[in-house]
C-alpha cells in the first residue's frame, strides 16, 4: 500500500485543495528545476559542483550566450546550494572595493529572499555570516557577524557582482574570489558532526512536475521544510487528505478514477487562475521578498516565480520594461528631475523576442543607462533614449539601444532604488514612437 491510500477527501473537496497545493508548490517546483541542475546532475551544464560550492561566472554576455533568457550584464552570477541538515554553513566574504557594488541574495526552499549579505545591507567591509537550517538552535559562534536562519534544509544563493564593461572582469574575478563557503565545523577547526542520510534526488521533468505527479516531487521536497512554518500547519493538514505529506509515496494509478479525475481539473483551475492573475501583474513591486512580505500569499509567490524567479526584494533592485517594435523607432523621454534614482545604478537592457537574448548589432551595445560613458543628457537634465533598428539621426548615437527590426523587449533594472521607486510614485515614462 502507498501513501496515495490515506486519501480521504471527495473529489469535488479534492479538486479545490489540488488547486490550492497546485499554487502552492508551483515555485517549489521550478525551484527544483534548477538546483536539481545545478547541485545534483554532473552531467548538466548548469552543474556548479555540489551542494557547498561556488561556480561564477565573470565574462560579459553577448548574443551568442543562450544559457539563460534574459541575460544581465550589470551584475554576473555567482551560484551555489548549501545542505543545512547535518550542521550550518559559513560564508566569508573579503573585502570589496569601495564603489563596487555586490549582493548575495539567499532564498530558500519556497523562493523567500530570506538573507542578504552586501553593499546595501553589511557593506563592502569583510565577513562572516552563518546560514542554519531549521532545526539548529545554537548560539552565535566566535567570530560570526551575523547568523540567518532559514525555513528550509535546502538553501542558495545567487550572487550578483557589479560588472562595468568588459575590460572590467578581472576586478569581478577578484570580488568573487574573495568569496567562500565552508561548514561550520571546519570554520571552528572542530571535528565535523556525522553526515546526513544520503538523498535520492528525483531528476526533474516538467511534464510531471506540472500534472498531477506534482505531488511525487512536492512530497519530496517537504522532507526539507520540517517543522513547518505555524501558518502553514492547517493547510498542511488539509494537503494530506490528498495524498501530500513530507517523503509520502503518490502513485496515481492506486486512486479512485474519480477522484484522479478531480486532481486533474483542480491543476487546470489552478493554471487558469495563475494565468488570469500573470495577465493583470504588470510591475515587479512586491513580488519578491520574504514570507512576512509575502503574507502567505501564495498565488503572488508563483506569479513571482513565473514572472522571475529569483527576483530581487524592492530594497534591493527595482524592476520594470516595455515592448515595442524596432522597425518603428521609439524614444524613452526622462523629463528634468525624472531621472531613475539609484543609490548604486541603474541600466536597461533590450531583449529580442520571443527567445530573450541579446540582440547582435554592429555597435555590440546591449544596454544603456548611467553607466554608459557615451550618454548625453540635454542642458536642461532630461534624457532622451532612442531605440529602433536604424541608428537615429547625427549626434544621437550616443544615446541610441540598437533594436532588431521585429519585436523586443527592455527591461530596467534600478539598484539600490529610491523611495519613490518602492512605492510607485516614481514610473518609468512612457516608449514614445
Amino acid at each position: 500500500m502507498t501513501d496515495s491510500a490515506k486519501v480521504s477527501a471527495s473529489p469535488d473537496t479534492a479538486r479545490a485543495i489540488a488547486a490550492e497545493a497546485y499554487i502552492y508548490a508551483y515555485p517549489m517546483l521550478d525551484n527544483y528545476a534548477t538546483w536539481f541542475k545545478q547541485a545534483v546532475d554532473p552531467d548538466a551544464p548548469e552543474y556548479v559542483g555540489g551542494f557547498g560550492q561556488f561556480r561564477h561566472y565573470s565574462e560579459p554576455s553577448t548574443p551568442k550566450n543562450h544559457d539563460v533568457v534574459t541575460p544581465n550584464n550589470d551584475t554576473p552570477y555567482s551560484w551555489a546550494w548549501l545542505d543545512l541538515r547535518a550542521e550550518p554553513w559559513v560564508l566569508s566574504v573579503a573585502e570589496v572595493p569601495s564603489g563596487r557594488y555586490y549582493v548575495s541574495q539567499w532564498v530558500d526552499l519556497f523562493t523567500y529572499n530570506f538573507a542578504y549579505v552586501g553593499s546595501r545591507t553589511t557593506g563592502n567591509g569583510a565577513g562572516h555570516y552563518l546560514f542554519a537550517g531549521p532545526r539548529w538552535d545554537g548560539e552565535t559562534p566566535t567570530g560570526i557577524d551575523k547568523v540567518f536562519k532559514a525555513e528550509t534544509d535546502i538553501v542558495g544563493t545567487l550572487t550578483r557582482t557589479q560588472l562595468d564593461g568588459p575590460e572590467d572582469v578581472p576586478a569581478v574575478r577578484a570580488v568573487q574570489a574573495g568569496l567562500t563557503l565552508q561548514p561550520l565545523s571546519a570554520f571552528l577547526g572542530q571535528r565535523a558532526p556525522p553526515a546526513a542520510p544520503a538523498i535520492s534526488f528525483p531528476p526533474y521533468d516538467a511534464a510531471r512536475a506540472h500534472g498531477h505527479d506534482f505531488i511525487t516531487y512536492l512530497n519530496f521536497l517537504l522532507q526539507f521544510a520540517e517543522p513547518p512554518d505555524p501558518s502553514e500547519v492547517e493547510l498542511r493538514e488539509r494537503f494530506e487528505t490528498i495524498g501530500i505529506g513530507p517523503q509520502w509515496t503518490w502513485d496515481a494509478k492506486t486512486l479512485e478514477p474519480a477522484l484522479l479525475t478531480a486532481i486533474d481539473a483542480g491543476i487546470e483551475d489552478a493554471k487558469a487562475a495563475m494565468a488570469a492573475k500573470l495577465a493583470v501583474t504588470l510591475s515587479s513591486n512586491g513580488l519578491f521578498g520574504t514570507r512576512n512580505d509575502n503574507g502567505n500569499d501564495y498565488m503572488l509567490r508563483a506569479v513571482a516565480a513565473n514572472k522571475g524567479m529569483y527576483g530581487n526584494s524592492i530594497d534591493e533592485a527595482w524592476y520594470g520594461g516595455y515592448v515595442g517594435d524596432g522597425a518603428k523607432p521609439a524614444k524613452i523621454y526622462f523629463a528634468p528631475g525624472q531621472l531613475p534614482e539609484a543609490r548604486f545604478f541603474w541600466s536597461i537592457t533590450l531583449y529580442t523576442l520571443p527567445d530573450r537574448f541579446l540582440y547582435d548589432n554592429a555597435i555590440n551595445r546591449y544596454s544603456i543607462g548611467d553607466r554608459t560613458e557615451e550618454l548625453k543628457t540635454d542642458a536642461d537634465g532630461s534624457l532622451t533614449l532612442y531605440i529602433s533598428h536604424e541608428a537615429p539621426g547625427p549626434g544621437l548615437e550616443s544615446n541610441w539601444l540598437p533594436a532588431p527590426a521585429g519585436k523586443y523587449s527592455l527591461v530596467a533594472r534600478i539598484y539600490g532604488p529610491s523611495e519613490a521607486a518602492k512605492q510607485d510614485r516614481w514610473k518609468l515614462p512612457p516608449l514614445q514612437s
